[in-house]
């Protein structure tokens, strides 16, 4: 269960006029790539998500995000979400959320042989607040979590993401994660039982407050799952939200660095930001839309 914030990645993608240029294709990012070959492509998602598509000339990309890559915010199948859905619209063509997330998913899992999850994909295609279910191979059902506007607007102001300053690949977490697997299944299936809890307490007359709890032991579990998920500075990040209010919270994503999320009740916001101002704070707004586009051309 989780839901998407308001920060992006956006893909320009436009037609490049290969005939008057050296090149074919153009993709900037960090750096910009300009290729007669889709071969040379030395971006290997762009690469081989274009490959899929049966496009190799004759387009221009441009690539710019809010946060940070390899933070574990989703960045990854963000990109292969929107790029995917970007092309689409490119060929004029539409796709569905569903449809959206399960091609992002097999070519992250089964084209680019990547360790990663499933679930950054649904939530960069569907947006909102979700309870996934998943079912068997890549098969899932999303259900909507609907809140009232006062449990809505406690949980906005009460979540606070912290960057602890550290990126990391998620794949070389997952990877340590699955071959502790059979070891872990104990700890998996409390994972399911708090996500369950927290879906009562957001769904139901329960305290809101409750979440930060669950949030702590989401964090106990999710650090025996492999000892790539925390280390000691992690570790003293997070004893250091806790002194200054938090009542929970967990590193988000697979791990090893990236965004701390803290639940801290209203009456500890002043301290908590005190306590943690060496650290940046991200503003954000939960439940925000999934992979949209912004305009298709003439």
């Amino acid at each position: 269960m989780g839901f998407a914030v308001d920060k992006y990645i956006y893909h320009s993608i436009s037609k490049f006029p290969s005939w008057l240029f050296e090149h074919r294709i153009r993709f900037a990012y960090k750096v910009v790539e300009h290729v007669v070959d889709l071969n040379d492509i030395k971006h290997i998602p762009f690469r081989e998500i274009l490959r899929f598509h049966n496009i190799d000339r004759d387009i221009e990309v441009n690539l710019a995000s809010d946060l940070p890559s390899f933070t574990g915010l989703g960045s990854s199948s963000s990109f292969t979400v929107g790029l995917i859905k970007g092309l689409h619209a490119f060929e004029q063509q539409t796709i569905g959320s569903k449809e959206l997330a399960s091609l992002a998913i097999h070519l992250e899992r089964n084209i680019l042989n990547e360790a990663v999850g499933l679930q950054d994909q649904i939530f960069a295609s569907y947006g909102g607040f979700n309870k996934i279910s998943f079912f068997g191979h890549n098969n899932f059902n999303v259900e909507r979590v609907i809140l009232n506007s006062d449990s809505t607007n406690r949980l906005s102001k009460n979540l606070f993401l912290i960057f602890t300053q550290m990126t990391r690949r998620a794949s070389e977490v997952e990877i340590k994660k699955l071959e502790k697997i059979q070891h872990n299944i104990p700890n998996l299936k409390e994972l399911n039982k708090i996500c369950d809890e927290a879906f009562k307490v957001l769904t139901g007359s329960g305290d809101i407050d409750d979440l930060g709890l669950l949030l702590n032991e989401n964090w106990r579990l999710k650090r025996s799952l492999s000892d790539r998920v925390s280390n000691t500075t992690i570790d003293s990040i997070y004893q250091l939200g806790l002194e200054s209010g938090a009542s929970g919270g967990k590193l988000l994503g697979a791990g090893g660095g990236g965004f701390f999320l803290f639940y801290v009740p209203a009456e500890n916001h002043r301290k908590f930001l005190e306590g943690m101002s060496a650290f940046h704070v991200i503003d954000f707004e939960i439940g925000a839309s999934g992979s949209t586009i912004i305009h298709y051309g003439s």
